[in-house]
């Protein structure tokens, strides 16, 4: 295992390094002059103003000059400074991630919630109404575009119906506890502010589903698949043959022996839920990492895309990491 794992460190050092390189070319040539965003018309048709302004922020340097640079930087731990926030990237991305890590954890925590048990019941009683339940749910999570869905819950639960609160993280006149970690569930509940934690929770609500709409029909398919395949195995066959009761067979003989898929597909879920939310945040005014891509986007903040890019894949290759050492816990064969 040691070795198996200081393998894997290396491969992800040098797949880190590999990304970097991808992140700097696609933002070197991503389409748009940011010049002309940043600046405006009549400022840009100046050349001395827009040589300074390529100076200052480095796009006057051969290509494999910034690249050093960047590299540079990115070793110190230094994303660079944002050109629409004047911060530096680092310091935004810290303010904004909270935000997104707090609604994917739950969207993904409601997703397992949900998706695995009804995986497993639709294996179980195959064909029957938990079975055609099991494939309405995926079939609309996996086809309901994110946005649409976004607007469809908001308009029901809060413009129509009055049962949810509307956008953002908290109320307008409430106030989040100050200090602590940027999470405001796990804050609230440091500080003994029980009415901060109910109210952010509430918030939670909708975004979190509609976050957790295509993960659930993902992680609900492959459960049924997985369980189905172990269902069948001689190893069930002769546990019934011996008498054990059909609970203590699904969960302690099949269900181990299915997980590996699930959680090979359920870390690839998380990341996606951490990179994914930008449609989510934007329709819910959730001031996280989504919001702040998009706006970066549209400003072509091309320090900021960057930072938060290499973020992205940065995350990604963690929780491929950990889910290839989860294999050696649920299979003895890995550690072998």
């Amino acid at each position: 295992m040691p070795r198996y794992i200081a393998t894997r460190l290396l491969a992800a050092v040098a797949m880190a390094v590999l990304a970097s390189l991808v992140v700097f070319l696609i933002s070197a040539f991503v389409p748009g002059d940011p010049v002309l965003a940043q600046l405006g018309d009549i400022a840009a048709s100046n050349p001395v103003t827009v040589a300074e302004w390529r100076a200052k922020w480095g796009l006057d340097l051969p290509l494999w000059e910034r690249y050093w640079v960047f590299l540079q930087g990115l070793v110190r731990g230094d994303l660079g400074i944002s050109i629409a926030t004047r911060r530096p990237v680092l310091d935004d991305i810290v303010q904004y991630a909270p935000a997104t890590i707090e609604l994917a954890t739950v969207s993904f925590l409601l997703t397992l919630v949900v998706g695995i048990p009804l995986g497993i019941a639709a294996a179980v009683w195959r064909d029957g109404p938990v079975d055609s339940l099991a494939r309405a749910v995926s079939l609309l999570g996996v086809s309901a575009p994110t946005f649409w869905l976004a607007f469809i819950v908001l308009a029901i639960f809060y413009g129509w119906l009055e049962w949810a609160p509307g956008p953002g993280r908290l109320d307008p006149i409430a106030f989040p506890p100050e200090g602590g970690t940027g999470l405001l569930l796990i804050d609230s509940v440091v500080a003994g502010d029980w009415e901060t934690f109910w109210d952010a929770a509430a918030h939670l609500v909708l975004p979190s589903v509609v976050l957790a709409a295509a993960t659930i029909g993902l992680i609900t398919r492959t459960t049924r698949a997985a369980m189905l395949d172990s269902l069948g195995q001689d190893y069930v066959r002769v546990s019934r043959a011996k008498g054990l009761r059909e609970r203590v067979i699904v969960l302690r003989h099949a269900l181990p022996n299915a997980l590996v898929p699930v959680v090979t597909l359920g870390g690839l879920a998380y990341a996606n839920l951490l990179a994914g939310a930008v449609m989510t945040e934007t329709v819910f005014a959730w001031p996280g990492l989504g919001r702040y891509t998009f706006r970066s986007a549209a400003a072509l903040d091309f320090p900021a895309i960057m930072g938060i890019t290499l973020v992205v894949s940065a995350t990604y290759l963690l929780v491929n990491l950990l889910v290839d050492l989860s294999y050696a816990a649920l299979d003895p064969r890995v550690r072998r």
